[in-house]
C-alpha cells in the first residue's frame, strides 16, 4: 500500500492549456493516460496522483494544499494574489513557446486611444481583480464587468473595451479590434504549496519533474544532427557549427574519416545543411530530441 507522504497531488490545467500540457509530459518521459469523462489523469509513476483543474482556480488549490503542486498561468496567480512557491517558469503556451499578453482592446473606429481614455467606461475581461488593480495604479475610474466568454464580441454594444489574453493577435483583427496597451505578459509557471516545498521527498520529486520538463522544452527548438567528415575537411566543417558545446567527434573505421554529431537550433538547419553539405560533409542526418539538459 502506498503511503500519503510518498505521493507528489499535482494539478494539471484543464481548458486551453490542456493538450499543451500532456504533450510535454510525455515528451519529459511520463506516459499518462486521459480518459474523456475523468478529471483524473493516470500517470506510470505510481508516486504520482493528478487532477485536471482549470488554470484559473489553480493557485489557489496548490495555496491551500489541496494540492501539492500544479502549473498554472503568471497571470491567474496575480489574479488571485496566491501565497505560493513560483518554482520555475515554462514557456510554453497553447500554440507557442512564448509568452501571452493581457491587453487592452477597443473597436477600430473608436475614439479611445490611450489607458487615459478609459474614464468613465465599462470594461469587460475574466481578468477582473487585476485589472481593477492595473487601473487604480493609474488613477483610472472605470467599471469593470467580469465577463464569462466570447469577450472579443461584447464591444461596442456590451462594453467599451475589453481586457482580453491574446499569444498571436489574430482573434482580435478578426473581430475589428486594435490593441491600446498590454497591461500583463504571462507564462507558465510551475507552482508548489509551500508546505509540500519543505517535504524533503516532494521537493526532490517537483524538482525531478520541473527538470524534465524544462529538458523536453529546450528540445522543441533544437534538433541533433551528424554527419561524416573527412580529415582535410574537418576544421572547416566544424567553423560552420554554432553547437551548445563543441561537437562530439568519433573516428570511423575508414582511415582519415570522422563522424560528427551536434544539437543546434532548429531554425538554422535549413541554411545551414547546404553549407554543410557544400563544406565536404556528407551521410548528413538530421534527428528529432526528446530532451536537453543542460
Amino acid at each position: 500500500m502506498k503511503s500519503r507522504n510518498k505521493i507528489l497531488r499535482i494539478g494539471l490545467p484543464k481548458g486551453s492549456l490542456q493538450e499543451s500540457t500532456l504533450k510535454l509530459f510525455r515528451k519529459a518521459g511520463y506516459h499518462i493516460s486521459v480518459s474523456s469523462r475523468s478529471y483524473y489523469p493516470s500517470f506510470d509513476d505510481p508516486h504520482i496522483e493528478s487532477m485536471l483543474i482549470r488554470a484559473q482556480e489553480m493557485a489557489r488549490y496548490v495555496e491551500n494544499g489541496i494540492l501539492d503542486c500544479g502549473l498554472t498561468g503568471h497571470d491567474w496567480i496575480m489574479e488571485q494574489g496566491a501565497d505560493v512557491q513560483e518554482v520555475a517558469e515554462l514557456n510554453y503556451a497553447k500554440e507557442g513557446l512564448k509568452p501571452v499578453k493581457w491587453v487592452i482592446a477597443v473597436p477600430n473606429n473608436s475614439k479611445i486611444k490611450s489607458i487615459k481614455d478609459l474614464n468613465g467606461k465599462r470594461i469587460a475581461t475574466e481578468l477582473v481583480g487585476f485589472t481593477k488593480r492595473y487601473l487604480a495604479k493609474n488613477k483610472i475610474k472605470a467599471e469593470i464587468d467580469f465577463s464569462w466568454g466570447a469577450t472579443e464580441v461584447k464591444p461596442p454594444h456590451l462594453a467599451d473595451a475589453i481586457v482580453e489574453l491574446t499569444e498571436t493577435g489574430n482573434s482580435l483583427r478578426a473581430n475589428n479590434l486594435r490593441i491600446v496597451e498590454t497591461i500583463l505578459e504571462s507564462s507558465t509557471r510551475f507552482i508548489s504549496n509551500k508546505k509540500a516545498w519543505q517535504d524533503r521527498w516532494k521537493k526532490q520529486k517537483m524538482e525531478n519533474i520541473v527538470m524534465l520538463l524544462k529538458g523536453a522544452l529546450a528540445a522543441e527548438e533544437k534538433v541533433g544532427i551528424k554527419m561524416n567528415v573527412s580529415k582535410g575537411n574537418l576544421k572547416r566543417v566544424i567553423s560552420l557549427l554554432p553547437a551548445m558545446h563543441s561537437p562530439t567527434i568519433s573516428a570511423l573505421s575508414e582511415q582519415g574519416w570522422y563522424d560528427l554529431d551536434v544539437v543546434m537550433d532548429e531554425k538554422i538547419i535549413c541554411d545551414l545543411i547546404p553549407k554543410l553539405k557544400k563544406a565536404g560533409a556528407s551521410g548528413i542526418v538530421e534527428y528529432q530530441l526528446n530532451k536537453v539538459i543542460p
